[in-house]
């Protein structure tokens, strides 16, 4: 797992607040990036906000904004959820950044300067809330397929030829197997590109908030070149020398939410194919969520606002329950009655009373220090193989996306270290065989410190504080470190505390 990886967030458009799926799309990013960084690879992960485009403008005017002045505001918003959800983030982007501009302008002179891009005249349905233009075909009930308005539109236009790229996108796709996740995405992707691709109209001239066009300054760039090219940015681009570049390109994986999946899949690895430049490894597209059962949307007024979710449930809860609630890369609905199940099951009951009541015990039964342990039995030796062999399944599921998968396997070891503690009953050892005691506490507390790794991308805070009460108080969180080092016996170990509180009572809505 040496080699380097580069993960991505979509950058955020700033013409709303953030909510609940950006902070999951985020989250699931920073879970990522932290167990990679863990494993001993050189992480690059990037987030930000989307900036420009006709739906921003008019929201401006609507607020009678300088369109600067309005997305300088609304994307302090997004840059917050950094601290907030203490997102590991090595960069937070911004399309309005002067850099970005000349990298986006560098993009559209190579495909311009390699004949993928020529002028002509564009008609044709186009959805401002989407950003993105419609086939008559494509409609539903005078619709796009997504619900938003639509509008004629008929300027004059720079086009890009991905007409040009149907059979070099089909041969990438089939000779990369597992660029695109989920498998059903790939098949999605495949067979609308199957289905022909006709040249897109990449630039408009009837507003001006956008990425000027090099040489042709009466048309802004459409949104989605502008857009997609901040991967690349973030890294150096134009500078294909850049230190970053180098290093980091292509080896990424972009995380999307599967609505903007035909964007990534097929005409961002189009626009690099056109530049000169390899696409990138993998995508992966997660799915939505509803809430108690309804399609989230500003007009039912379901809007999920995960500030309020932290301030009410804790940072880690709120990460812990999106990592593991649905099947990542499936819809899932989002509930409190679900949050609040989880958190005083899985955290409170499973995690949290194993962790107080070993270092509880330890504390009033073992001069709160780290027992010295005797020769190991066989179901001690079980239960601290199956924590060591944990690591390479999380490395599996780590490689397929399922983030899912990953936690649930940690509680898996949970579930055994408290059927341990069951079973050998130290309570009843400390009077009958005291040695026998000290050498199950001392397999408790190695347990618990392999927990205390494996939650770090998960759950950063909690597993600082329980690193903390097993007397680590400056954790390297390495897998290296993890393996190589065992607890010392005699460390002396502070006051327990309660990792993670109940919710005690029924919140009334």
């Amino acid at each position: 797992m040496a080699n380097p990886f580069y993960i991505t967030t979509p950058i955020y458009y700033v013409n709303d607040v953030p909510h609940i799926g950006h902070a999951y799309t985020t989250i699931a990013s920073d879970m990522m990036a932290r167990f990679a960084r863990m494993a001993g690879r050189e992480v690059f992960f990037l987030t930000g906000t989307d900036e420009h485009g006709q739906k921003i403008q008019k929201a401006a005017q609507t607020e009678g904004t300088d369109p600067q002045v309005f997305v300088d505001r609304v994307s302090e918003r997004f840059q917050a959820l950094t601290p907030l959800f203490h997102l590991s983030n090595d960069y937070f982007i911004r399309t309005t950044e002067e850099r970005h501009i000349k990298a986006a302008q560098a993009l559209w002179n190579k495909m311009k300067e390699r004949g993928f891009i020529y002028k002509g005249g564009y008609a044709g349905w186009y959805a401002v809330r989407d950003e993105a233009f419609y086939a008559e075909t494509e409609l539903v009930h005078g619709k796009a397929p997504t619900g938003a308005d639509v509008e004629w539109v008929e300027e004059p236009s720079y086009f890009f030829k991905l007409s040009a790229f149907q059979e070099p996108l089909l041969a990438f796709y089939r000779a990369n197997p597992d660029f695109i996740g989920p498998e059903s995405r790939r098949n999605e992707v495949i067979r609308f590109v199957e289905g022909g691709l006709n040249d897109l109209s990449i630039s408009r001239s009837s507003f001006k908030w956008g990425v000027p066009i090099p040489d042709d300054p009466e048309h802004v760039m459409y949104v989605w070149v502008d857009a997609l090219t901040n991967y690349i940015t973030a890294l150096g681009y134009p500078d294909e020398d850049a230190p970053d570049f180098k290093k980091f390109w292509p080896e990424i994986l972009h995380i999307i939410g599967k609505d903007i999946l035909r964007f990534h899949a097929i005409y961002w690895p189009a626009f690099l194919m056109a530049a000169g430049l390899t696409p990138p490894k993998r995508l992966y597209a997660h799915g939505w969520w509803t809430n108690e059962g309804q399609k989230i949307s500003k007009s039912l007024g379901n809007t999920i606002d995960p500030v309020e979710l932290v301030e009410t449930y804790g940072v880690d809860q709120v990460r812990y329950f999106l990592m593991r609630e649905v099947p990542f890369g499936q819809d899932g609905d989002f509930s409190r009655a679900a949050l609040e199940q989880r958190i005083n099951s899985d955290l409170a009951n499973d995690f949290g009373n194993l962790a107080q009541r070993v270092l509880s015990f330890v504390y009033k039964n073992a001069e709160a220090k780290v027992p010295t342990p005797s020769a190991f039995e066989a179901q001690d030796e079980a239960l601290l193989t199956m924590a060591q062999e944990l690591l390479p399944r999380l490395g599996e599921n780590f490689e397929k996306q399922a983030l899912h998968r990953m936690v649930e396997a940690i509680w898996e070891l949970v579930g055994a270290a408290n059927r341990y503690v069951d079973a050998e009953q130290p309570w009843s050892l400390r009077k009958t065989n005291p040695e026998r005691m000290a050498t199950v506490l001392y397999v408790l507390l190695e347990t618990l410190r392999y927990l205390a790794f494996y939650i770090a991308p998960i759950m950063p805070q909690a597993s600082v504080k329980l690193l903390h009460l097993l007397g680590i108080s400056e954790p390297k969180l390495h897998f290296k470190e993890l393996q190589e080092k065992k607890l010392q016996s005699g460390v002396l170990l502070p006051q327990p505390e309660g990792l993670f509180p109940r919710i005690e009572k029924e919140r009334k809505e």
